[in-house]
């Protein structure tokens, strides 16, 4: 998920801090839903959608899924935590690029935790409403533009969202231009909200127009 950042931070250090430039640069927000998505590989907030429906339709399982959740979204913090200290303290990328990328992470986590969370609802509800969409296409193609359409609107919008952001603010946290504390506020609210949203809006939603009455 690093990628989302790096591409977005790439783009700015190249194009400045105009409107037309962030547009453009936001342009490039999926690449890392992309990478991973269609790369098969764990997004906590994905799970919000099957894990959960498995849970309504037998109504077990949820020992497993907490613990699915658990593994995943630490696993994602974790990956996040490694792609912060190599992009800031290895001097892997260049000095334009890394402060473009800690004042990504900057704006990320500005704002109070009503705005992350609820902003954190909106984004839940939109990558768990593109996990489900996905499910429709059997072609890579098709996955690739649904994965596009709507994570480029979590982008766009600015919506929380508890991983895909979370490369951005930690590598602000490891240029020591944010604190630990203000980021793990940041991630816990983040997450209720991408939890809260992914669940009611599409896996409860979903569920009750499909499943069988």
């Amino acid at each position: 998920m690093g990628l989302t950042g790096l591409a977005v931070a790439s783009c700015r250090a190249i194009l400045g801090d105009s409107k037309p430039a962030e547009f453009i640069a936001l342009l490039f927000y999926p690449i890392g839903f992309i990478s991973v998505i269609i790369g098969r590989a764990q997004l906590f907030t994905e799970n919000t959608l099957y894990p959960v429906a498995l849970i309504l339709s037998e109504h077990k399982h949820v020992i497993g899924t907490l613990r699915l959740w658990t593994v995943v979204f630490f696993s994602n913090i974790a990956g996040a935590v490694l792609f912060a200290f190599v992009a800031i303290k290895t001097g892997a990328l260049h000095p334009e690029v890394a402060n473009a990328l800690v004042k990504l992470g900057e704006t990320a986590a500005n704002g109070d935790l009503r705005y992350v969370f609820w902003s954190g609802v909106i984004g839940g509800w939109i990558i768990a409403l593109m996990a489900w969409i996905v499910t429709a296409s059997h072609w890579t193609i098709g996955h690739f533009v649904v994965v596009y359409s709507l994570t480029v609107v979590v982008g766009m919008g600015h919506f929380a969202h508890c991983i895909a952001s979370s490369g951005e603010i930690l590598s602000a946290v490891v240029a020591a231009r944010l604190s630990a504390p203000h980021y793990a506020a940041w991630l816990a609210t983040a997450t209720m909200g991408n939890i809260f949203g992914g669940v009611t809006f599409v896996t409860v939603i979903n569920f009750g127009q499909v499943t069988e009455q």
